[in-house]
């Protein structure tokens, strides 16, 4: 993989590090040289992978640090840690997500999917923006699901969706937001030099995908030859982060290692910027 940032003491931040491909993105960013910091809700867990991780490589820089992105005190205390710090971030890797089996409300008065996979990343990069310059990259993990998104305000922020409580809906409303962040953003930030991109990692096993349904046996017969491993669903984000090609481009969508052009839907999407405005008016205390 090429890498030719010069990541002496460069500081990479992932969120979800504990998971499947948070796992995976964190071994090679670390690998090439990166510290790392894992930023994850399960500190025990992330705590247990670190150790792993530095097993047979007691060279790795990684450490662990709190943050629930179901809380958007816990997001501004862990950026406000960082900021205070002052120390450049070179890769930011929004990769924490959920699919909630019920609605669940935050502290904050959102739907918790929302929080976690949409509103949480969005605050977090905003408050981290400081500290990213010329040659920096944020990376969003985003999902096929978000072609059948849905925007309903101001019902996404508060229930994810207009009606009753679905999951898979209120999931795919939440990658279509993060989707356009991506887009939105990497416009606003171009002229800094900062890169932003959405990595798709395809359908990938892990625990969100666990249904707990009576047909989660015949999903899984039908479905398991094209369920990818977590190191198959990183791939495509290790490579925007690391690779020298993944720092030329912003503002794609990435699937397979590869940008797929989106349609002027989604890159002239017409809420895109109500998203913004709507989302900056939740985070205002915050910033």
């Amino acid at each position: 993989m090429e890498n030719n940032c010069g990541t002496a003491a460069r500081l990479a931040v992932i969120t979800g590090a504990d998971g499947g491909m948070g796992t995976e993105i964190t071994r090679a960013v670390a690998q090439a040289g990166f510290r790392v910091i894992m930023a994850s809700c399960r500190r025990q867990k992330a705590e247990a992978v670190r150790r792993t991780l530095m097993h047979d490589r007691k060279d790795l820089r990684i450490e662990v640090r709190q943050l629930d992105l179901a809380s958007l005190r816990s997001v501004a205390e862990f950026a406000g840690e960082l900021l205070s710090e002052g120390t450049p971030v070179s890769l930011l890797m929004n990769c924490a997500g959920t699919m909630e089996t019920g609605l669940h409300i935050t502290e904050d008065g959102l739907e918790r999917t929302v929080s976690v996979n949409y509103v949480g990343p969005y605050l977090l990069t905003r408050k981290l923006l400081p500290l990213l310059g010329p040659g920096s990259r944020v990376v969003n993990m985003v999902s096929c699901t978000y072609a059948i998104g849905r925007l309903d305000f101001p019902d996404f922020f508060t229930r994810g969706r207009k009606g009753g409580f679905w999951r898979i809906p209120i999931y795919s409303n939440t990658k279509l937001a993060l989707t356009l962040f991506t887009l939105d953003l990497a416009k606003r930030v171009k002229d800094r030099g900062i890169v932003v991109n959405a990595a798709d990692p395809g359908i990938v096993s892990t625990d969100i995908i666990t249904m707990h349904m009576w047909f989660d046996p015949l999903t899984d017969l039908l479905f398991r030859p094209f369920i990818r491993t977590p190191r198959q669903g990183a791939d495509t984000a290790i490579r925007l982060l690391l690779d020298e090609d993944g720092g030329q481009r912003t503002g794609t969508f990435n699937v397979s290692g590869h940008a797929k052009p989106l349609s002027e839907k989604y890159t002239a999407h017409r809420q895109m910027q109500e998203l913004w405005q709507r989302t900056e008016e939740i985070v205002k205390p915050w910033l």
